[in-house]
Protein backbone atom coordinates (compact mmCIF):
# COMPACT_ATOMS: atom_id res chain seq x y z
CA UNK A 1 0.00 0.00 0.00
CA UNK A 2 1.49 3.32 -1.07
CA UNK A 3 1.06 6.60 0.78
CA UNK A 4 -0.22 9.81 -0.76
CA UNK A 5 3.17 10.64 -2.24
CA UNK A 6 3.45 7.19 -3.79
CA UNK A 7 6.01 5.80 -1.34
CA UNK A 8 5.77 2.92 1.06
CA UNK A 9 7.38 3.97 4.31
CA UNK A 10 9.48 1.74 6.52
CA UNK A 11 9.47 1.31 10.29
CA UNK A 12 12.27 -0.43 12.17
CA UNK A 13 11.29 -1.77 15.59
CA UNK A 14 13.63 -3.18 18.23
CA UNK A 15 12.26 -5.72 20.67
CA UNK A 16 9.60 -6.46 18.08
CA UNK A 17 9.02 -10.09 18.95
CA UNK A 18 6.69 -9.37 21.85
CA UNK A 19 4.95 -6.72 23.92
CA UNK A 20 4.90 -3.10 22.79
CA UNK A 21 7.31 -3.72 19.93
CA UNK A 22 5.14 -6.45 18.43
CA UNK A 23 2.01 -4.32 18.81
CA UNK A 24 3.75 -1.38 17.14
CA UNK A 25 4.86 -3.53 14.20
CA UNK A 26 1.29 -4.67 13.62
CA UNK A 27 -0.05 -1.11 13.83
CA UNK A 28 2.51 0.20 11.35
CA UNK A 29 1.64 -2.64 9.00
CA UNK A 30 -2.07 -1.86 9.33
CA UNK A 31 -1.26 1.66 8.15
CA UNK A 32 0.57 0.38 5.08
CA UNK A 33 4.16 0.56 6.31
CA UNK A 34 6.78 -2.08 5.62
CA UNK A 35 8.39 -3.22 8.87
CA UNK A 36 11.75 -4.52 10.07
CA UNK A 37 11.34 -6.46 13.32
CA UNK A 38 14.34 -6.91 15.57
CA UNK A 39 14.52 -9.67 18.15
CA UNK A 40 17.30 -10.98 20.36
CA UNK A 41 16.14 -14.49 21.23
CA UNK A 42 12.44 -14.84 20.35
CA UNK A 43 12.80 -15.96 16.75
CA UNK A 44 9.50 -17.83 16.50
CA UNK A 45 7.58 -14.97 18.08
CA UNK A 46 9.17 -12.43 15.73
CA UNK A 47 8.30 -14.56 12.70
CA UNK A 48 4.71 -14.75 13.92
CA UNK A 49 4.57 -10.97 14.22
CA UNK A 50 6.04 -10.66 10.72
CA UNK A 51 3.36 -13.03 9.42
CA UNK A 52 0.65 -10.93 11.05
CA UNK A 53 2.10 -7.83 9.39
CA UNK A 54 2.20 -9.45 5.95
CA UNK A 55 -1.54 -10.09 6.19
CA UNK A 56 -1.93 -6.33 5.68
CA UNK A 57 -0.23 -6.62 2.28
CA UNK A 58 3.10 -5.15 3.37
CA UNK A 59 6.59 -6.60 3.55
CA UNK A 60 8.12 -7.65 6.85
CA UNK A 61 11.73 -8.46 7.67
CA UNK A 62 12.97 -10.10 10.88
CA UNK A 63 16.43 -9.26 12.21
CA UNK A 64 18.22 -11.08 15.01
CA UNK A 65 20.51 -8.86 17.02
CA UNK A 66 21.40 -7.43 20.41
CA UNK A 67 20.97 -3.66 20.63
CA UNK A 68 23.70 -3.58 23.29
CA UNK A 69 26.16 -4.51 20.53
CA UNK A 70 26.98 -1.61 18.20
CA UNK A 71 28.02 -3.95 15.42
CA UNK A 72 24.61 -5.62 15.55
CA UNK A 73 22.87 -2.24 15.42
CA UNK A 74 24.80 -1.13 12.36
CA UNK A 75 24.23 -4.47 10.63
CA UNK A 76 20.49 -4.38 11.27
CA UNK A 77 20.06 -0.81 10.05
CA UNK A 78 22.06 -1.57 6.91
CA UNK A 79 20.06 -4.74 6.27
CA UNK A 80 16.78 -2.83 6.61
CA UNK A 81 17.94 -0.12 4.20
CA UNK A 82 19.25 -2.72 1.75
CA UNK A 83 15.92 -4.55 1.76
CA UNK A 84 13.61 -1.54 1.58
CA UNK A 85 15.80 1.32 0.38
CA UNK A 86 14.86 3.58 3.28
CA UNK A 87 14.11 3.87 7.00
CA UNK A 88 11.43 6.38 8.00
CA UNK A 89 10.80 5.52 11.64
CA UNK A 90 12.71 3.82 14.43
CA UNK A 91 10.91 2.56 17.53
CA UNK A 92 13.28 1.49 20.30
CA UNK A 93 11.25 -0.97 22.35
CA UNK A 94 13.90 -3.47 23.43
CA UNK A 95 14.24 -3.41 27.19
CA UNK A 96 15.94 -5.15 30.07
CA UNK A 97 15.76 -5.16 33.85
CA UNK A 98 16.76 -7.10 36.92
CA UNK A 99 13.99 -7.66 39.44
CA UNK A 100 15.19 -6.54 42.87
CA UNK A 101 13.89 -4.96 46.06
CA UNK A 102 14.50 -1.23 45.79
CA UNK A 103 15.17 -1.08 49.52
CA UNK A 104 18.17 -3.40 49.12
CA UNK A 105 21.02 -1.16 48.00
CA UNK A 106 23.29 -4.18 47.71
CA UNK A 107 21.00 -6.03 45.32
CA UNK A 108 22.84 -4.68 42.24
CA UNK A 109 26.46 -4.02 41.48
CA UNK A 110 28.24 -2.08 38.73
CA UNK A 111 28.02 -4.97 36.28
CA UNK A 112 24.26 -5.24 36.83
CA UNK A 113 23.86 -1.53 36.10
CA UNK A 114 26.02 -1.79 33.00
CA UNK A 115 23.98 -4.71 31.62
CA UNK A 116 20.69 -2.87 32.05
CA UNK A 117 22.07 0.43 30.75
CA UNK A 118 23.56 -1.35 27.74
CA UNK A 119 20.08 -2.30 26.51
CA UNK A 120 17.89 0.53 27.83
CA UNK A 121 20.09 3.58 27.21
CA UNK A 122 23.10 2.64 25.10
CA UNK A 123 20.98 0.48 22.79
CA UNK A 124 18.66 3.29 21.65
CA UNK A 125 21.68 5.56 21.14
CA UNK A 126 23.44 2.98 19.01
CA UNK A 127 20.28 2.28 17.01
CA UNK A 128 19.66 5.98 16.42
CA UNK A 129 23.24 6.44 15.26
CA UNK A 130 23.06 3.42 12.97
CA UNK A 131 19.74 4.45 11.40
CA UNK A 132 20.44 8.21 11.25
CA UNK A 133 21.74 8.35 7.65
CA UNK A 134 18.47 6.94 6.35
CA UNK A 135 16.19 8.69 8.83
CA UNK A 136 17.65 12.06 7.85
CA UNK A 137 17.67 11.35 4.11
CA UNK A 138 13.92 11.77 3.70
CA UNK A 139 13.74 14.93 5.79
CA UNK A 140 10.87 13.67 7.93
CA UNK A 141 12.20 10.76 9.93
CA UNK A 142 11.04 9.87 13.44
CA UNK A 143 12.43 8.08 16.46
CA UNK A 144 10.25 6.96 19.36
CA UNK A 145 11.89 5.57 22.48
CA UNK A 146 9.88 3.41 24.85
CA UNK A 147 10.82 4.70 28.29
CA UNK A 148 8.92 4.38 31.60
CA UNK A 149 7.20 6.42 34.29
CA UNK A 150 9.82 4.87 36.55
CA UNK A 151 12.08 7.69 35.39
CA UNK A 152 9.59 10.22 36.76
CA UNK A 153 8.57 8.68 40.08
CA UNK A 154 11.65 6.64 40.98
CA UNK A 155 9.64 3.44 41.34
CA UNK A 156 10.29 0.37 39.23
CA UNK A 157 11.70 -3.12 39.00
CA UNK A 158 15.24 -2.13 39.99
CA UNK A 159 17.39 0.92 40.61
CA UNK A 160 19.32 0.18 37.43
CA UNK A 161 16.10 0.12 35.43
CA UNK A 162 14.88 3.40 36.91
CA UNK A 163 18.19 5.13 36.26
CA UNK A 164 18.48 3.75 32.72
CA UNK A 165 15.06 5.10 31.78
CA UNK A 166 16.03 8.50 33.18
CA UNK A 167 19.08 8.38 30.94
CA UNK A 168 16.89 7.41 28.00
CA UNK A 169 14.66 10.44 28.60
CA UNK A 170 17.70 12.74 28.56
CA UNK A 171 19.00 11.01 25.43
CA UNK A 172 15.62 11.59 23.78
CA UNK A 173 15.84 15.34 24.40
CA UNK A 174 19.45 15.54 23.22
CA UNK A 175 18.76 13.61 20.01
CA UNK A 176 15.69 15.75 19.33
CA UNK A 177 17.94 18.83 19.28
CA UNK A 178 20.78 17.24 17.35
CA UNK A 179 18.73 15.54 14.63
CA UNK A 180 16.28 18.40 13.99
CA UNK A 181 14.85 19.42 11.64
CA UNK A 182 15.15 16.23 9.58
CA UNK A 183 14.25 13.81 12.37
CA UNK A 184 11.75 14.13 15.21
CA UNK A 185 12.60 12.31 18.45
CA UNK A 186 10.12 11.61 21.24
CA UNK A 187 9.55 9.07 24.00
CA UNK A 188 6.56 7.26 25.43
CA UNK A 189 6.55 6.68 29.19
CA UNK A 190 4.26 3.76 30.06
CA UNK A 191 3.11 2.80 33.50
CA UNK A 192 2.30 -0.84 34.16
CA UNK A 193 1.56 -2.80 30.98
CA UNK A 194 -0.33 -6.08 30.80
CA UNK A 195 2.36 -8.12 29.03
CA UNK A 196 4.63 -11.03 29.92
CA UNK A 197 7.24 -8.68 31.44
CA UNK A 198 6.68 -10.00 34.98
CA UNK A 199 5.92 -13.64 34.17
CA UNK A 200 9.33 -15.03 35.08
CA UNK A 201 9.73 -12.91 38.19
CA UNK A 202 6.39 -13.05 40.00
CA UNK A 203 3.81 -15.63 40.92
CA UNK A 204 0.33 -15.20 39.50
CA UNK A 205 -0.91 -14.19 42.94
CA UNK A 206 1.80 -11.56 43.41
CA UNK A 207 1.21 -10.17 39.92
CA UNK A 208 -2.53 -9.95 40.53
CA UNK A 209 -1.88 -8.02 43.74
CA UNK A 210 0.42 -5.56 41.98
CA UNK A 211 -2.08 -5.04 39.15
CA UNK A 212 -4.83 -4.46 41.67
CA UNK A 213 -2.79 -1.91 43.56
CA UNK A 214 -1.89 -0.13 40.31
CA UNK A 215 -5.52 0.07 39.25
CA UNK A 216 -6.59 1.40 42.65
CA UNK A 217 -3.96 4.14 42.41
CA UNK A 218 -4.67 5.08 38.78
CA UNK A 219 -7.17 7.73 37.79
CA UNK A 220 -8.61 5.49 35.04
CA UNK A 221 -8.56 2.35 37.16
CA UNK A 222 -7.06 0.12 34.45
CA UNK A 223 -3.74 -1.38 33.38
CA UNK A 224 -2.60 -0.42 29.88
CA UNK A 225 -2.21 -3.02 27.16
CA UNK A 226 0.75 -3.26 24.79
CA UNK A 227 -1.55 -1.89 22.09
CA UNK A 228 -2.35 1.18 24.19
CA UNK A 229 1.33 2.06 24.36
CA UNK A 230 1.99 1.14 20.74
CA UNK A 231 -0.79 3.44 19.55
CA UNK A 232 0.95 6.31 21.29
CA UNK A 233 4.28 5.39 19.71
CA UNK A 234 2.82 5.13 16.21
CA UNK A 235 0.99 8.43 16.66
CA UNK A 236 4.27 10.15 17.54
CA UNK A 237 6.06 8.50 14.62
CA UNK A 238 3.43 9.12 11.96
CA UNK A 239 0.88 11.77 12.89
CA UNK A 240 2.58 14.18 15.30
CA UNK A 241 4.47 15.91 12.52
CA UNK A 242 5.38 19.02 14.54
CA UNK A 243 6.11 17.27 17.83
CA UNK A 244 9.67 16.62 18.94
CA UNK A 245 11.59 16.44 22.20
CA UNK A 246 8.53 15.34 24.15
CA UNK A 247 8.20 12.71 26.89
CA UNK A 248 4.61 11.50 26.65
CA UNK A 249 3.23 9.64 29.67
CA UNK A 250 0.69 6.89 28.94
CA UNK A 251 -0.02 5.30 32.32
CA UNK A 252 -3.80 5.26 32.80
CA UNK A 253 -3.44 8.22 35.12
CA UNK A 254 -1.11 6.48 37.59
CA UNK A 255 1.21 9.43 38.09
CA UNK A 256 -1.83 11.72 38.20
CA UNK A 257 -3.45 9.64 40.92
CA UNK A 258 -7.03 9.25 42.05
CA UNK A 259 -9.11 12.27 42.99
CA UNK A 260 -9.43 13.04 46.67
CA UNK A 261 -13.12 12.87 47.54
CA UNK A 262 -14.12 15.44 50.13
CA UNK A 263 -17.63 15.15 51.52
CA UNK A 264 -19.44 17.64 53.72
Amino acid sequence: MAHEDGTVRVAMITGGGSGVGAAAARLFAARGWNVAINYRSKAAEAEQVAGDCREHGVEALTLQGDVADDGHCRRMAAATAERFGRIDALVCSAGATQFTRLSDLDAQNAEDFQRVFAVNALGPYQMARAAAPWLTAGGRGAIVNISSVAAKNGNGTSLAYIASKGALNSLTLALARLLAPEVRVNAVLPGMIDTGWFDDALTEEALATIKGNFMKASALGVVSTAEDIARGAVFLAVDATTTTGQLITIDAGYTLGRAVRISN
